[in-house]
């Protein structure tokens, strides 16, 4: 791993007693938005990275088993007295279980959208069915397939990420899991803000996938803003406005679409703050955590100010099994960073890479050239 320039510190020690609680499956992103928003985080997710510790206290690691937050544990970490009645903001991770946001928000207000609004938006066929009634298209889903090979996707109920997500080769989809027709285009997210009757566009971004033979929509990364095109100025806003009113959206959320030509598809609905943060929390936009508790409490500005400067947010992955030595020193570029000693596996990820530039798509080149500096001086380590 590389041994210059040196870590800095993206905080001081946090001693106060935290004023906010951050959980998601890796909740850096979360814990540092808080810190820009001036609040003093506690955190809860599967990693507990070395930043995450910088940025939260207590940062609370929970047993990782299949990469998904369990309740038992959960519940437990919850329990101690410096979290108890802490309000909570929620990240990726439990759009699959709203059942377990629900026993959650029993006891502490719950900075995000209702469990039973992430319950219907996360349900493919209820979504399917509401945005058919908004008249904005959306690929067909389906319990059983009835098309040609390489027809329709299987993806799992809830799941984040894109590992899940692999061409259908049954007639029927798993419990949990449901098909949705393939569709070709580039990968735009919709980053906004809701007060459950409005929405204000934070920004859009370009994604991409970093693609294995067993998961070929892995998440790759994320840059912008992206530009929207003129043709869609006027009627974007309105269809978010839409998705607001009609799911009862409060808070950060984000829209994914397929871009087709001059087509717009929406494949799902984001219902919590996610990765772009790390795209869009950055001068001269207010604090993004600070908007989201504001519009959690149907608090929102009328507008937005523009970003001049694009950024990029990509994931490395190891090529082969990565040990990793206490003491590495990580470039300022990059998030993440997982505790020390360690070893991470094959096609694992090793951390978050940023890169600038004038435009998403040079924001992006930046951050793969950070990606293969950094990973040409794992391997030389690993030899």
């Amino acid at each position: 791993m590389p041994t210059t320039p040196p870590a800095r510190s993206p905080v001081e020690s946090v001693v106060e007693r935290p004023d906010i609680l951050v959980a998601a499956l890796s909740a850096r992103a979360l814990a540092a938005a808080a810190r820009r928003a001036g609040r003093r985080p506690a955190s809860i997710d599967l990693f507990a990275d070395l930043d995450t510790r910088q940025l939260a206290e207590p940062c609370l690691r929970l047993p990782a088993e299949g990469l998904r937050l369990e309740s038992a544990p959960l519940r437990k970490a919850l329990a101690r007295a410096e979290l108890r009645g802490l309000p909570l903001v929620y990240g990726a991770g439990f759009e699959d279980d709203p059942a377990l946001l629900a026993r959650l928000a029993e006891d502490r207000p719950l900075m995000g959208n209702r469990p039973e609004v992430v319950a219907r938006v996360k349900d493919p066929f209820r979504l399917a069915a509401i945005l058919h009634r908004l008249g904005i298209s959306h690929p067909p889903v389906a319990p059983t397939w009835d098309g040609s090979p390489g027809d329709y996707l299987s993806k799992r109920i809830g799941a984040s990420g894109g590992t899940h997500i692999t061409p259908a080769t049954g007639g029927k989809a798993k419990p949990g899991w449901y098909l949705q027709h393939r569709v070709a285009g580039h990968a735009v997210s919709v980053l906004f803000l809701a007060d459950g009757d409005r929405a204000v566009i934070v920004g859009l971004s370009r994604q991409w996938t970093a693609p294995t033979a067993a998961s070929p929509y892995r998440y790759g990364g994320a840059a912008g803003p992206w530009r929207c095109p003129e043709r869609w100025t006027r009627t974007l806003p309105a269809m978010v406005s839409r998705l607001a009113v009609a799911f009862e959206l409060v808070g950060l959320n984000s829209a994914d679409f397929l871009v087709t030509g001059s087509d717009l598809h929406l494949l799902e609905i984001n219902p919590r703050p996610g990765a772009t943060l790390d795209v869009f929390d950055h001068p001269p936009m207010l604090p993004l955590l600070g908007l989201h508790v504001d519009a959690c409490s149907r608090r929102l500005p009328d507008r937005l100010p523009a970003l001049s400067w694009c950024r990029a947010a990509a994931v490395l992955y190891a090529d082969a099994p990565t040990r990793i030595e206490a003491g590495e020193r990580w470039p300022a570029w990059t998030a993440d960073r997982p505790a020390a000693p360690t070893l991470i596996g094959r096609d694992e990820p090793v951390c978050t890479v940023f890169g600038e530039g004038p435009s998403a798509t040079a924001a992006r080149r930046h951050a793969e050239r950070r990606q293969r500096e950094l990973a040409a001086c794992a391997a030389m380590e690993m030899q």
